[in-house]
C-alpha cells in the first residue's frame, strides 16, 4: 500500500530528498505517486512533523 502526505505537511522537502525512487514532488502538501512509491516508508522517516502515512 503506497504512503499519502497529510494535511500536517510544512512543504519543507525532506520527504522527497528522502525518497530512494524519486515518487514525492513538490506541492501543499507534497504529492506521491502512488505507482511509483515502493512502501519503503523512507518518506515517513525523513518527515519532521509525521505528515506521510500509509494510505
Amino acid at each position: 500500500m503506497a504512503y499519502k502526505i497529510t494535511d500536517a505537511c510544512i512543504s519543507c522537502g525532506a520527504c522527497a530528498d528522502g525518497c530512494p525512487v524519486s515518487a514525492i514532488t513538490e506541492g501543499s502538501p507534497y504529492v506521491i505517486d502512488e505507482a511509483a512509491c515502493i512502501d519503503c516508508g523512507a518518506c515517513a522517516g525523513a518527515c519532521p512533523v509525521g505528515a506521510p502515512v500509509e494510505a
